[in-house]
Parts: structure tokens; C-alpha cells; sequence
């Protein structure tokens, strides 16, 4: 690899920045096509019956073009859309979920759910139009949460015997109950992992066209491909006849993974008038309808020896994944979270049961984390409040059980091989940048002030990759010596486009203005996308591999041109010599002496597994006992990210990620109406999102590169959902020491998030 001053392990600035600063970015509001609006009729109830529609004077309305119903949907042969698989129910039964249309049918499951479409010149007359859709609706009851839909005599959001969609089971049941028989000291925690919004702050956005035959499809997405195959099924058109455009993407977070409804229908409506198309959600549409995270219940026992040793770790939980159960939403709470439930301990008795449940709310899906947040909260504060009940070091516990490195490859109870790790040595770092051991006196000082201090610790793993390992690129080294890189992964805020840029510039030599990475265009290359933090390890990869062949290639040309060999060739700053002569030729000039005038290759590459990131992270909090209000004043990481490509955009991913778990741990939280499923939380005054003031102090951040991932050629692993999942259990497990040194030992175990004042002001009143 040739150093270059922009390469990577650099802390270079963000190539993209300057152009997002001055305003220069082009996110799909900001393409006009002076296209017509779409709004959508939304069900005012969270379950009702459709019995009818009038849209007459909606059709009759000024600038309306179109109207479309469900039924109109079902009139023109549109398909379901694409529902789970693979999963049965507890009786081994297929699995229980209701089909989903574009636009409701006959029935609606959730308030917001769409049951008609607009479209007109204007939002303004859109809207106006879509208020004058008569829907008469016979309103059923609703079950708005786990309990209502799990009591006996529930209403079935699917209309079958249950709520139940389905089950998996893990593990060892009866050898999980002997070990819990001999065990020396047994910790239950009963845990809820409340639903989050996946808040961005670009909302989703999709515009549709046609374009010489085809359709144009613009839109927020994180999977462009994923978007154009939806769009060409519904449309009954071929995957050539329709291309997906992405451009600036104003966050993500998993959200924006797949293909949206709203999406769909927009490039209906626009195929089927022929013109442009354009939908903006409101900030309430996607607090109503954007998939949401987490919402799972779980009943959490950890059997443990006299000497700390876990002997069995028994995890059943409930997951909430709304009225219409998507493959990603029970893949996540089913499958994925159970991959790391035992995280970076030597756990092989395990009792896992997941259990998937319909209620009368939106769709649960991929959210920061997908799985992982819940697994590692569940294991890291049944760990802490084990060594709470029982008098154990929770340190000390965590030494007895983590993972050797001469372990590895160390394959877990769920059948996952990690390739590398050394976590014991992640966590005694932390410790010692923490100051652990100084805890005492900054506890005390806390005290002067009438504040009550806390220090919690997690340390855990994560699981990356999507299970998508391979990625394809194109690479064209074009007349003026610069380089062109075309990849199917997206930029959404975190800074993949520098990131790849480095790693082309090790290769090529070249500066970065020299370099252009393109991404988001169906008409260029095709993938999976960038979700479960795979668009370095995989994407960087593929990357820099295609990178390495389109040199090799170009050396072979410069070879043939030069009249030498091509070992006797050097390379550097874009040029080819001849050893020991003064004969060259610049990368520039070569191509340009192509017949395309060019020289490209197509290069496809894949990874040979997941990564698994780690790390040790530790908060401490201040509390103030008069008002139960809850500070971040401390917070190191010691994180195993494999090599660092760029230094301060991992270092940003970490950071902003535990901002996020922050906002879990305690302020955030969808909340529907117990009685009728209304959702409370609709907008940023009803709906908390962390902000810049959760924490007093700066995050004290390190990254570890000396053990590298042995699954991808850069050695890269995963980051971009590390900090959200150690976050939010070092932040809880803080407040519940911060209690418990303070006389509310009790208090600790029924604790849930999130930690607002008044959870943690009644946790500490509490009789």
C-alpha cells in the first residue's frame, strides 16, 4: 500500500462537508421536476372495517389529477407486499400475520395507515382534496400493547386464534434448568425495551418520473436496488424499465432500509399519469408510519457459581412488532439479537425463547443496533444487578467470564464464530481511562453538591454485516488522471464517501480532488446497500479490491506500452517507470491511449464473514434527589473497531451512537393510548430526542486497532451501531448505582427506561 497524505488512518477532513455546508447538496426535495403532490387519506383508527368510499368530490376538486383507493390497487392486479417467511408459530404451524396492500383494502390495523391516495398540482390543493375523501369506517376494538394482545380473549389483529405470529427457540431447556438447580446465585430481571422512533432529520422523501420510457425514482433510501426491485414488482415492470437515483440522504439509521408503501405509491401515481410525482412526509406521517424500534419485553435469569462463573443464562421475551409483521422486524427480534445474547462471555447453557406479537400499531423494523441494543442490555444489566443482589464485583464477574483470546475462533451457543477479540483487554483499558479506582472522591464531590454519583460499565460485542457479503464495483481511471469509483453502498451523514476516497487514494496515489466516489444510481451498479454497518467492511473492501485490479490492469497496459515487463515497472504519484530509466507514463495519459478512451473494470469481491466490533464503555451520572433529574457527567469508550480507516469519523459514529443509547436509557419513548391505540407521541413536543445537552462533559473516546477482523482484506470492523448498544446499559446500570449507594438497593431491579425525572424521582421515594 502506498502512504498518502490523504490515505487512510488519516484524520482528513470530510471530502462531502464543504458541499453540504454551502448548501450544495441535493436531497430529493431539492430535485423540483415541477411535480404534482401526493397525499395520503389516513385511517383516523387504529382498527376498523372499511365499508365504503365516496371520492367524488375529491376527483372534482381543483388540480386533482388523480384518486386512488386500495380497492383500486386490488382492480389493477397490484401485489400484497412482501411479508416474512421461514418462521413458525409455537405449535409449529405456518406462521400468523396479516397480507399487506399498498393502501388498505377492507380492514386497517393502525392509526395512519393509508387508505387513499391524491394527487394534484399542489400540496396545498392535494391536501384540500384528500380531506374531501369520504371513508365510512366501522370502528373494532384495538389491542395498543403486549398485555391487551397477549390477554386471554384478545381481538386478533389477523383475525386467527391469537396475537401470536411466532416463536423461536435456542439452547438447552432441561440442561438450563440443571444448571440453574446447582447454581450457587440466581438474578431475574424482567426488562422493557421501550418502542423508539427512528428519528431523522431529513424525513423520507420519494419522486417519481418518467424519463425516455422509463420510470425515475428518487428517494431517501439506504438500498437503492432493494427500492427498484419493489417499484418493478408492484408496477408489473421489468427491474431495466425502472431506475433508482439517491443523492444526499439526511440520516437513516435503518429506517430507510426496503422499500416504504409511500414509496410505491408514489411511483404508481406517477406512471399512471405519466408525470412527475413528488411525496414529502410531514414530521407527523413519520411519527405515525415510519417502521419504529425495539419494544420488546423480556424475562431475563442468569445462574451464577460461587465464584462468579455463569452457568446458564436464560432469556423469553416478547416482541411487539406491530399490525403487519415484516420479515426484517421478526429476522431482528427472532434471530439476529439472540446471535449476540450471550455477547463477549464463555456462556454455552442457554434457555432462549422469542416470542413475535401483532398489536394495532405501526411496524417495528431496523433501527440503530437491530436486535443488538436489547441482547446486550439484557445480559449487561442482569450481570450488574447479579453482582448488586448478591454482593459479587461486577467487575470481577465480568473477568470470570469473558471470552480468552486464545480462544478464538470461538464459536458461541448460538452457533456464531467470532474471529477475533480480546475483551478482557478492552475493558481493563477502559478502567484505567475511566478512573475507576478515583470513583470514591469524585462520588463525594458529587455529594458536596447535593448530587447523588453513579458508575455503570458494559462491555459487549456486536454482530455486522447484514449477512451480505458480497459487493460489487465499477472502477474507470479516465484521460485526466483522475479516478472514478462507482458503488452500490450509501451515504446517509456518516461519512462513507471520505472513508472510500482514502482507500482509493492508498492505491492510486492520487489527491482526494482527483478521486470521485459515486453513489446511489440503479443505471451504475447494483447491491444490498449500507445497513447493519457493512459499508466499510464489505463495501470499503470491494473498494479497495477493485481498486488493486484496475491498477493491475493498468500496469499490464503500461507495460505493453512502455515495451518492459510488469515487474520491471515502479508506480507512483500516477505514473508508471521503468526502473532505472527515465521512460514513463502517466495513469492519465494510458487511458486516454485506450480505445474507450478509458480504462475500467467491473470487480466483484466478498467478505468471508460478520465482524464483530466490541468494546468497553462506562458512564457515570449525577442525580439530583430533590427532582429525580438525571446527568451524563462522565462517559469513556474503549472500543474494538479492527483498522481505522479515518480516525474522526469513527470516532463521530461512536460518539453520536451513544447519544442515541443515551436517548433510550433516558428520554425517549413512542406511547400509544392504552384504550383505542392513538398514538400520544406524535410530534418533537410530545416525543423526546436526545440533544447536545444530555451530557455536561465531552465523550472520552479511544479505539483499539490492534486486533484486526480476519473476515474482510482491510481488517476493518463494523462501528456505525457500536456506541448505541454500549450506551444505553452503561447509562442505566449508572443510575441504578447511583441509587443503590444511596440506600435504594431495592429500588434497582424494577427500574425501566426510560429514566425520565419522574421514573427516577418515584424509584427513590419508592417505599
Amino acid at each position: 500500500m502506498i502512504e498518502t497524505k490523504f490515505g487512510s488512518g488519516r484524520a482528513v477532513q470530510r471530502v462531502e462537508d464543504d458541499r453540504l455546508l454551502r448548501g450544495e447538496g441535493v436531497f430529493t426535495d431539492d430535485v423540483s421536476q415541477n411535480a404534482a403532490r401526493v397525499c395520503f387519506v389516513r385511517s383516523p383508527y387504529a382498527h376498523a372495517k372499511i365499508k365504503q368510499f365516496d371520492t367524488s368530490a375529491a376527483q372534482a376538486m381543483p388540480g386533482v389529477r388523480l384518486v386512488v383507493t386500495g380497492a383500486d390497487l386490488v382492480k389493477a392486479g397490484v401485489p400484497n407486499m412482501a411479508g416474512p417467511a421461514n418462521f413458525k408459530r409455537p405449535d409449529g404451524s405456518a406462521l400468523l400475520c396479516p397480507s399487506r396492500q399498498l393502501m388498505a383494502t377492507d380492514c386497517v390495523r393502525f392509526v395512519g395507515e393509508a387508505v387513499a391516495a391524491v394527487v394534484a398540482d399542489t400540496w396545498q390543493q392535494a391536501q384540500d382534496a384528500a380531506e374531501a375523501v369520504m371513508v365510512d369506517y366501522e370502528p373494532l376494538a384495538a389491542v395498543a400493547n403486549l398485555d391487551q394482545a397477549l390477554a386471554a380473549g384478545a381481538i386478533s389483529v389477523a383475525g386467527g386464534p391469537d396475537n401470536v405470529v411466532a416463536q423461536t427457540q435456542y439452547g438447552d431447556r432441561a440442561a438450563a434448568d440443571a444448571a440453574f438447580a446447582q447454581a450457587t446465585y440466581v438474578t431475574r430481571v424482567d426488562i422493557d425495551h421501550q418502542r423508539l422512533c427512528a428519528f431523522t432529520l431529513e424525513p423520507r422523501v420519494t419522486l417519481a418520473y418518467p424519463e425516455d420510457g422509463r420510470l425515475v425514482v428518487r428517494a431517501s433510501s439506504q438500498m437503492p436496488t432493494a427500492l427498484r426491485g419493489a417499484v418493478a414488482a408492484h408496477l408489473k415492470l421489468a427491474e431495466d424499465q425502472v431506475r433508482v437515483i439517491v443523492g444526499d440522504v439526511g440520516g437513516g439509521f435503518g429506517m430507510k432500509t426496503g422499500a416504504n408503501a409511500e414509496d410505491v405509491m408514489t411511483a404508481y401515481c406517477a406512471h399512471a399519469i405519466q408525470a412527475p410525482v413528488k411525496w414529502v412526509a410531514t414530521r407527523s406521517e413519520d411519527f405515525l408510519t415510519s417502521s419504529a424500534g425495539r419494544d420488546v419485553r423480556a424475562h431475563v435469569e442468569v445462574a451464577l457459581a460461587q465464584d462468579g462463573k455463569i452457568l446458564a443464562l436464560r432469556v423469553h421475551s416478547h416482541a411487539n412488532v406491530g399490525a403487519y409483521p415484516t420479515m426484517t422486524g421478526l429476522a431482528i427480534q427472532m434471530m439476529i439479537g439472540p446471535w449476540v445474547q450471550t455477547s463477549v462471555y464463555d456462556i454455552q447453557t442457554i434457555d432462549f425463547q422469542f416470542t413475535g406479537v401483532m398489536t394495532n400499531s405501526a411496524p417495528t423494523g431496523a433501527y440503530r443496533g437491530a436486535g443488538r441494543p436489547e441482547a446486550i442490555f439484557n445480559i449487561e444489566r442482569a450481570i450488574d444487578q447479579a453482582a448488586r443482589e448478591h454482593g459479587l464485583d461486577p467487575v470481577a464477574v465480568r473477568r470470570r467470564n469473558f471470552i480468552a483470546p486464545e480462544q478464538m475462533p470461538y464459536t458461541n451457543a448460538m452457533g456464531q464464530v467470532y474471529d477475533s477479540g480480546a475483551f478482557g483487554r478492552m475493558m481493563e483499558q477502559a478502567l484505567e481511562k475511566a478512573d475507576w479506582n478515583g470513583f470514591d472522591a469524585r462520588a463525594n464531590a458529587s455529594a458536596q453538591q447535593g448530587k447523588w454519583r453513579g458508575l455503570g460499565m458494559a462491555t459487549f460485542l456486536e454482530w455486522t454485516g447484514g449477512n451480505a457479503w458480497e459487493e460489487s464495483v465499477n472502477v474507470q481511471i479516465m484521460p485526466d488522471g483522475s479516478v472514478e469509483v462507482f458503488t452500490a453502498v450509501m451515504p446517509m451523514g456518516q461519512g462513507i464517501q471520505t472513508s472510500l476516497t482514502q482507500l482509493v487514494a492508498d492505491v492510486f496515489d492520487l489527491p482526494p480532488e482527483k478521486i470521485r466516489v459515486v453513489m446511489g444510481d440503479t443505471d451504475r451498479g447494483n447491491g444490498f446497500g449500507s445497513a447493519g454497518s457493512r459499508s466499510l467492511f464489505t463495501g470499503g473492501s470491494s473498494v479497495s479490491v477493485g481498486s488493486e485490479r484496475a491498477l493491475d490492469k493498468a500496469r499490464a497496459l503500461a507495460a505493453e506500452t512502455l515495451e518492459a515487463s510488469a515487474e520491471d515497472l515502479e508506480y507512483a504519484a500516477a505514473t508508471f517507470t521503468v526502473k532505472g530509466t527515465d521512460l514513463k507514463i502517466s495513469l492519465g495519459e494510458l487511458a486516454g491511449k485506450q480505445a474507450e478512451g478509458r480504462i475500467a473494470i467491473d470487480s466483484t469481491s466478498k467478505a468471508s464473514g460478520p465482524t464483530w466490533p466490541n468494546g468497553a464503555h462506562i458512564c457515570e451520572v449525577e442525580i439530583d434527589p430533590e427532582t429525580g433529574e438525571t446527568q451524563i457527567v462522565a462517559y469513556t469508550s474503549v472500543n474494538d473497531v479492527g483498522r481505522v480507516v479515518n480516525p474522526t469519523i469513527v470516532r463521530g459514529q461512536l460518539d453520536g451512537g451513544a447519544v442515541q443509547g443515551a436517548g433510550q436509557a433516558l428520554c425517549e419513548d413512542v406511547v400509544y393510548e392504552a384504550d383505542g391505540a392513538q398514538l400520544i407521541t406524535g410530534s418533537l413536543m410530545d416525543y423526546a430526542v436526545p440533544r447536545a445537552d444530555v451530557m455536561k462533559g465531552m465523550f472520552n473516546t479511544h479505539m483499539d486497532e490492534s486486533v484486526p477482523c480476519k473476515t474482510n482484506v482491510l481488517g476493518v470492523k463494523g462501528v456505525g451501531e457500536l456506541g448505541t448498544i454500549g450506551a444505553t446499559p452503561a447509562v442505566v446500570n449508572a443510575v441504578a448505582n447511583a441509587l443503590a449507594r444511596n440506600g435504594h438497593t431495592a429500588s434497582t431491579a424494577g427500574l425501566q427506561m426510560p429514566l425520565t425525572p419522574q421514573v427516577v424521582w418515584k424509584a427513590i421515594h419508592a417505599a
